[in-house]
């Protein structure tokens, strides 16, 4: 292992490994397998590059997405790493450039899309290359129960087969138990060593509230917490993301959108100007943002609840890759709920999988409706404990007020089962609240015992019991008679007065707590800050790459407070290895040098 941290002091800059990495690296060098589970922003990526380095050959990732594989490249020859990709916007020559490089051992990591293993050429070009390793990045893309199913994924097992003596590592952020099986069944990994780094992500504030008026909750969020920040809104349709990004320009806001049917090119392009932009916001359905390595995302909007809990941890963690304070707000209705449940109805997969996913759905809802601390229960459904409230999320910091919701509870199953358990929640809470709708003497719903006992309570105030009901199991919708609440064995004991139940109590919120990048440390000089940041603005737009890959943010912060005057002083700073203390040491040192005799003039 003493090869693997010079690589990691040396080429990276760093002074130590994060365990498991270092237990993970020692596993590859030594020529053994893996399955790495580890959050967005763990470190992942050094699990498989320093072996790579370290391994004669060259290391092959196959990884998703084009767009991630430039920005990897870019970053690991900034280091003066020997990367290369391909894909499909390499011409044919640069292509041909690639794989001489290749099979003359020119490369220490490759990037390529599992689309290209489809092709026999490329199986016949590994197979007289040097190789160090596989590594399979986003590997949950291997499992039909994945949220980011990919088909191309499902021939990976080829590389054991035809490569058996070449160490391979999977590598994802998110995946159940369920999950896990698949990937390695499916990557024929059950020799592998799995390590399961913990899932939590303590900089990243949970926050999670009814949707009213969408458009206008979103704004004040930014506006009041994230004026000038980066960051993900997510929307579950191709037409709102394209309509909330639309609007967002108008009210000032450096927006894009993004989704599958938008021209290749465009999204390319929005994609690489959300990454090298300071304040851009990505307007997205999922099909943006697997893999994206922007470290300073301040926070990660959802307009609309995601289907599962394993696609919110991976779309959130999104956020804060810096180590750095970040948002994940969203705010959901139970029409979210029904919109996700046709989608599942209308999927073409049988009934295991729409069961399977039904009960994922049902997950995600019970995570928005509980009254408890959102982090923990959260890190539960990934087999993880936490032991105290986390002080971190709105249930820790604005505890949800709670009521006895029984005798409510029981007039709203009663509406449902006395209705022939045929309607949806607004015809529903009509009947409770006595309404005089036409509907109402259509169906003669005037004359059921339920009617009109529920007056004390309002609309939304029914719409809120009847939404907890169906995140708790008791009742659930069904999307073949048009959203029609049905009834669950699991509604018996509350119906007979054998059970009681606490509900939310829905009430507006203050003003959330502000936690935004733009405040530094009481420590750090912002004049020299924004000086370091304009010469690392120049760097990248002299190079085209992002301003992250010269130096993160937490790096120019240590330059901030150790005002380096000297390479050798330089060097000691997190996340300077020798190729960047050659290539951009003087550069910052005459920013700081520059600082200090604006100060000593200032002052004498």
């Amino acid at each position: 292992m003493t090869s693997a941290l010079n690589i990691l002091q040396h080429t990276f800059g760093y002074d130590r490994f994060r365990p498991p990495q270092d237990e993970i690296i020692a596993t590859l060098i030594d020529g053994g397998d893996a399955l790495v589970l580890m959050p967005t922003g763990g470190g992942k990526s050094l699990c498989y590059q320093v072996p790579a380095i370290a391994r004669p050959g060259c290391g092959v990732v196959i990884s998703p997405l084009i767009a991630l594989m430039q920005d990897q490249v870019s970053a690991l020859r900034q280091l003066g790493v020997r990367a290369a990709f391909l894909n499909s916007t390499l011409d044919p020559g640069q292509a041909r450039q690639v794989e001489e490089d290749l099979l003359h051992g020119q490369l220490d990591l490759l990037y390529i899309a599992p689309e290209r293993l489809a092709q026999e050429r490329t199986h016949n070009l590994l197979q007289r290359s040097p190789i160090a390793l596989f590594a399979i990045d986003e590997a949950h893309c291997v499992s039909q129960w994945g949220h980011d199913f990919r088909a191309d994924y499902l021939q990976l097992s080829v590389l054991h087969e035809r490569h058996p003596d070449v160490p391979r590592v999977a590598l994802t952020a998110t995946a159940d138990e369920r999950t896990r099986g698949e990937i390695i069944q499916r990557l024929d990994l059950s020799g592998a060593r799995q390590f399961i780094a913990g899932f939590d992500r303590p900089n990243i504030r949970y926050r999670i509230g009814l949707k009213q008026n969408a458009k206008q909750q979103l704004l004040r969020f930014l506006q009041d917490e994230h004026p000038r920040d980066a960051g993900i809104v997510y929307c579950l349709s191709r037409k709102k993301t394209e309509d909330i990004a639309f609007w967002l320009q108008q009210q000032g806001f450096n927006a894009l959108p993004y989704h599958a049917g938008l021209d290749a090119g465009i999204r390319a392009d929005y994609q690489s100007r959300f990454l090298r932009e300071d304040a851009a916001i990505m307007v997205a359905t999922v099909a943006f943002g697997m893999g994206i390595d922007k470290p300073d995302v301040r926070f990660v909007a959802h307009l609309d609840m995601p289907k599962t809990v394993e696609s919110y941890y991976q779309e959130t963690g999104r956020a804060g890759r810096d180590g750095g304070p970040a948002d994940a707000w969203m705010i959901y209705g139970l029409q979210d709920v029904i919109k996700l449940r046709q989608m599942l109805s209308a999927s073409e997969g049988n009934e295991e999988y729409k069961r399977a996913e039904q009960h994922r759905l049902n997950a995600m809802l019970g995570l928005c409706e509980i009254t408890s601390c959102r982090r923990q229960s959260l890190l539960k459904y990934f087999g993880e404990q936490l032991r105290q409230p986390c002080g971190n999320c709105d249930s820790c910091l604005e505890p949800v007020d709670t009521w006895d919701g029984t005798e409510a509870a029981r007039k709203a199953l009663s509406a449902v089962y006395r209705t022939g358990q045929r309607f949806g929640v607004n015809h529903l809470v009509d009947v409770l609240r006595g309404s005089e709708a036409e509907k109402i003497y259509q169906f003669e719903h005037h004359r059921l015992p339920t009617y009109g006992v529920g007056r004390d309570l309002d609309a939304n105030q029914w719409r809120s019991v009847y939404r907890q009901l169906v995140a708790r199991g008791y009742l659930r919708v069904d999307m073949e008679r048009f959203g029609a609440l049905c009834l669950e064995e699991q509604c018996r004991p509350l119906l007979r007065g054998e059970e009681s139940i606490q509900l939310r109590r829905e009430a507006a919120r203050g003003k959330a707590r502000q936690q935004t990048r733009t405040a530094l440390p009481d420590n750090i000089d912002v004049e020299l800050w924004e000086a370091l940041r304009e010469r690392r603005r120049e760097l990248a737009e002299d190079q085209g790459v992002p301003p992250y890959v010269i130096f993160h943010d937490r790096t120019l912060q240590e330059m901030c407070l150790a005002l380096p005057r000297s390479l050798s002083q330089f060097g000691r700073l997190t996340g300077v290895g020798g190729r960047k203390l050659d290539k951009y040491g003087e550069s910052f040192i005459e920013v700081v040098e520059n600082h200090l005799q604006r100060q000593s003039l200032a002052t004498g």
